[in-house]
């Protein structure tokens, strides 16, 4: 299913009830509801919370919401509270919000730099 998103961006929404074996590749963005095994590479992703990802992740950008078992590699990648990664992680760009967990490496994908912009949302503001 192809539909349009803001700014006239093309996307594709793999609903709740979809489960795709096998790898994904897209040219335009990606909303993900159901369940997929196997890798996907497309310019955005937007994964919901009770999606589930087996194979290994490549964005421009990814919103991750559900559980991704497998790697990621993304130029920008926020992980909501309700995300679960079993995996490691390549980034330029990291947020966490508070209750994302990641099980894996981290590192910036610029590997002539050491450090890279990880920011941590909390939610206790006297931490």
């Amino acid at each position: 299913m192809s539909a349009t998103g803001g700014k006239n961006t093309p996307f594709s929404l793999i609903g709740g009830d979809v489960v795709i074996t096998g790898n994904i590749s897209a040219s335009v963005d990606l909303h993900i509801d159901g369940k997929v095994e196997g890798d996907i590479e497309c310019a955005a992703l937007v994964q919901g919370p009770d999606s589930t990802i087996r194979g290994h992740v490549t964005a421009r950008a990814a919103r991750l919401a559900g559980l991704v078992d497998g790697s990621i590699t993304a130029e920008e990648l926020v992980l909501e509270s309700s995300a679960r990664v079993t995996g490691d992680v390549r980034y330029e760009r990291i947020t966490i919000a508070a209750g994302g967990r990641i099980d894996g490496h981290f590192a910036h994908r610029d590997t002539e730099t050491t450090t890279g912009e990880l920011k941590l949302i909390a939610s206790d503001k006297s931490a």
